[in-house]
Parts: C-alpha cells; sequence; structure tokens
C-alpha cells in the first residue's frame, strides 16, 4: 500500500509539472535568448578565430597538426576599461575553489558509503592554506559554466536533465529517469542532489574553464583547480563514475572556440581511464589526450582504454593510452610512471607542441587507495615531480584539475606537491640528489639534468657531446701541425 501510495504521488507532481512545462519552456528560451545576447556583448572585446566545425564524434568499441595561431604570452584585454593596479592578479599560480561545491552529496549523510564527498575538496583547500601556498597563489572566483559552455561538449537533453534544477518542468523525461532524479540516485557510484548537484557540476566546469582562459591569456602563469564532482567519465550524453559535466573536456572546447587554441594537450593521470573525454576528442587532431591508468585487459572500471584505442579519422594517433595490466602483483609506482613519461608522455608531447596543457588530475593512483579504488603506489613527490616535467611545455600554460582520489591523505600530500611544483618550490629529488652527490662522482653530472624533462637532459648530454667532440678535433689538429 505505501509503495501504491507513493507512485501515486509521484504521478500526481509529474502531471502538475507537465502542466507548467509549455509556460516554463518559452521562459527558458527567452533565458537562453538573453544568455546569448549576453555572450555575443561579452565576446566583441575580445579578438576571436573559430576554427573549422568538428566532424561527429564517435564512440571506442570498449567506451561504457600544425599550430596556425600561437597563443599570446601575454593578457587580452577582456574590457577597454583601465583597471586599477590593485585589481590586477599577480602573475603567479592560480588556484581556483568554491565552498558550492560542498553542498552535493547524498542525503545519507554517510561519506563512508560515498567515497567522493565533500570531505576531498575541503581538506586539500585546508592543506594548501596551512602549508602557506594558498598566500604564494592568486586565489580567482569560481563561476557557474554557461548552458551554451555546457552544450560545446554535452547534448542539450544531457545539459537540461543535469544543469538545470527546473528540468522536469520544462522537459518529457522518460519515466525511469524521473524515478532516478527522485530517489536520488545516477549509478551505483553517482548520487544526486536535486538542491545542490546541478549547482556544483555546473561550479566545477565553469572554474576549471575560467582558470584555463586565465592561463591561456598570460594573466596567470599556471593553475590548479580545486573542484568537484570530478568531470572525465561524462560522455556527451551519460553522466558516470561520479561525474556529471566534463570539466576538462569543456575547458578545451572553449579554448579552441573561443582564443582559438590550435593545440591542447590533455594528460590524466587518474587511475581510471578518462573514457568520457576520450569519446569527445576521438576523431579531433587538434587535442592529443594521453592517459596512464590500471586497464588489467579492461577488467578494471570503466574498461575502456586499451592501448589499441588509438582515435579515427583524422584523430587517428592523437589518443594514447598508457595502459597497465597485471592487476597488483607488483603494483604500479614511481618507476612505472617515471618511465612512462620519460619514455612515451614527454616525447609525443614535445613533438606535438601544444598551445596549452590541461590535466586531469585524479590522484586515485596515490598510495593508500584500497584495491577497488586504485591499489596502486604512486608517491606525492612523483606527482610533483610530473607536474614539473609538464611545465617544460606550452610555455609552461598548464592547468590542473582536480578529479578522482579518496584518501584524503594521499590527495593532500599529492595536492601540495603539485601546487609545490607549479610555484617553482624545488623538488625534493634535487635536495636528496645533491646530498648524495657529494660521496658519489657518478651523480655529480646529473645533477643539472633533474629537473628536465628526457629530450631536455638528452638535448643537453648531446650537446656537450658535441662540445668534447669539438675540442678534441681541434686538439687533434693542433698535434698534427706540430708534427
Amino acid at each position: 500500500m505505501r509503495l501504491k501510495s507513493l507512485c501515486r504521488h509521484v504521478f500526481i507532481k509529474h502531471a502538475e509539472m507537465l502542466s507548467l512545462q509549455s509556460r516554463l519552456w518559452e521562459t527558458q528560451k527567452q533565458l537562453q535568448h538573453l544568455r546569448r545576447q549576453t555572450a555575443h556583448m561579452e565576446t566583441l572585446a575580445v579578438p576571436m578565430m573559430l576554427g573549422a566545425a568538428h566532424r561527429p564524434l564517435s564512440r571506442t568499441q570498449s567506451s561504457p597538426a600544425s599550430t596556425s595561431l600561437t597563443l599570446p604570452d601575454k593578457a587580452l584585454p577582456l574590457s577597454t576599461a583601465p583597471e586599477s593596479p590593485q585589481s590586477q592578479p599577480r602573475f603567479t599560480t592560480g588556484l581556483v575553489y568554491d565552498s558550492q561545491m560542498l553542498k552535493h552529496q547524498c542525503a545519507c549523510g554517510d561519506n563512508s558509503s560515498h567515497p567522493e564527498h565533500a570531505g576531498r575538496i575541503q581538506s586539500i583547500w585546508s592543506r594548501l592554506q596551512e602549508r602557506g601556498l594558498r598566500g604564494q597563489c592568486e586565489s580567482i572566483r569560481g563561476r557557474k559554466a554557461t548552458l551554451e559552455e555546457l552544450q560545446s561538449v554535452h547534448t542539450e537533453r544531457h545539459v537540461l536533465l543535469y544543469g538545470t534544477k527546473l528540468l522536469l518542468l520544462i522537459w518529457k523525461v522518460e519515466l525511469q529517469q524521473f524515478y532516478m532524479l527522485v530517489f536520488r540516485q545516477v549509478d551505483n557510484d553517482t548520487i544526486w542532489n536535486e538542491m545542490h548537484t546541478s549547482t556544483a557540476s555546473r561550479l566545477a566546469a565553469g572554474s576549471v574553464t575560467e582558470l584555463a582562459f586565465r592561463v591561456a591569456k598570460g594573466e596567470l602563469k599556471n593553475g590548479f583547480a580545486v573542484v568537484r564532482p570530478p568531470g572525465h567519465h561524462a560522455d556527451p550524453s551519460n553522466p558516470m563514475g561520479f561525474c556529471f559535466f566534463n570539466s576538462v573536456a569543456i575547458a578545451a572546447k572553449q579554448l579552441q572556440q573561443k582564443l582559438s587554441a590550435s593545440k591542447i594537450l590533455i594528460v590524466d593521470w587518474d587511475v581510471h581511464h578518462g573514457n568520457g573525454t576520450q569519446e569527445i576528442f576521438y576523431n579531433d587532431p587538434s587535442v592529443l589526450y594521453i592517459s596512464l591508468h590500471r586497464y588489467d585487459n579492461g577488467n578494471f572500471f570503466p574498461g575502456s582504454g586499451g592501448a589499441a584505442e588509438v582515435g579515427s579519422g583524422a584523430g587517428e594517433g592523437f589518443n594514447v593510452n598508457v595502459a597497465w595490466t597485471g592487476g597488483l602483483e607488483p603494483p604500479m609506482g614511481d618507476a612505472e610512471y617515471l618511465a612512462a613519461f620519460r619514455t612515451v608522455v614527454m616525447p609525443i608531447a614535445q613533438e606535438f607542441s601544444p598551445d596549452v596543457v590541461l590535466v586531469s588530475s585524479g590522484f586515485d593512483a596515490a598510495e593508500g587507495h584500497p584495491a577497488p579504488l586504485g591499489g596502486y603506489k604512486v608517491t606525492a613527490k612523483c606527482f610533483g615531480f610530473l607536474t614539473r616535467q609538464l611545465m617544460a611545455l606550452a610555455g609552461g600554460r598548464v592547468v590542473l584539475a582536480l578529479e578522482g582520489g579518496h584518501d584524503l591523505t594521499a590527495i593532500c600530500d599529492a595536492s601540495e606537491a603539485c601546487v609545490s611544483a607549479l610555484l617553482g618550490l624545488e623538488v625534493r629529488f634535487h635536495a636528496e640528489i645533491s646530498v648524495s652527490g657529494q660521496y658519489w662522482s657518478s651523480l655529480k653530472p646529473l645533477m643539472g639534468t633533474v629537473g628536465m624533462s628526457f629530450l631536455g637532459a638528452q638535448r643537453k648530454d648531446c650537446e656537450e657531446t658535441d662540445t668534447v667532440n669539438a675540442m678534441a678535433s681541434l686538439s687533434v689538429g693542433v698535434l698534427t701541425n706540430k708534427r
């Protein structure tokens, strides 16, 4: 009887909502028209060169080019009105965070059964304050992504379903999806809070996009976005794995469309493959997507991301999966990730020569995560070192956006290490090699190359070898003349 009563109540409410559909739909269209007009006015002050339309996106089988214009080294003015010196940001690392993202949580209040909870970003933000790193950075105001920005990646239906609180009043959804929203569950992992999830998800996407714009235009040196919910599992029409909107993909699309970024590198080191990001850019040669993740022959969530998934059409070769297999015997750690960066990630990235680097920075490969959530042993120092490597690309225009990672100590340590690297603070590897170098002569030639990329160190070795050979040739020539 209770079930029948609940169903009757649901149907009554559904009918009442649909009766208002026509009027609210007209209101929604008027609002969208006003947003388009506002966006048009805002863009009049920013030079834009829109590229050719993208080819239709294709879905990978296992999924649930040349630079024509470089980005400016200095900031582009958003308006003709001069800013006071006090309002101009420092040219340093940018941070973005918004407490409204804390409100996205299950009504049950039990974080033990929901690993993606508000304490994740709250703990990271507190750690950066405790270590004095926030004071060295420029904190920028987060913002909600516009519906138009969301629709650059997601379908209109997906955007209205998960990006507006009044969707049920203006869109005819299937009964199954209506029940889903009523009972606050998208899938086994992904909870829905009808009061706060849409706001938090749009804040995450908008904040990453805003930070990426500031860095791309030269207003900030680089940046780290402390945001939730994560985004890299969300594909154009489906939420998945805690994700509703693909924040990094949206930022990349906006950089392409509004700043004419011709080549964007997305590095994804979350332990889970970013199936959504891969699908979105699978046939786009202007976006190079490189993912390092636990794969286990498709038996680890989400099951996509095999090495053979290389892109399609014009995008073939621009999708690179470093797909770890073998389970946890032994678990992957620093040695494997450093080797992958040295032999795969950095050589390809250097050849691609991106305008901007975006990082889907999940920390669930870090030590401290149980096997179902990761099980790997990457240290915080390693994440900092990988960040330093990426800073050698794109003139240092690097933006990290938090994705997964659920052990609070591990993600705080890793975030601290990455922000320290972005600020240019010394990575501990330097200190260790300099100390040991006092006792071992074999380390002395390497002390000057620790912070370099693989190609940079290789180039330095070649230059030194050429210098030695040239000097040897001169010496031989002198001795021959004397004879």
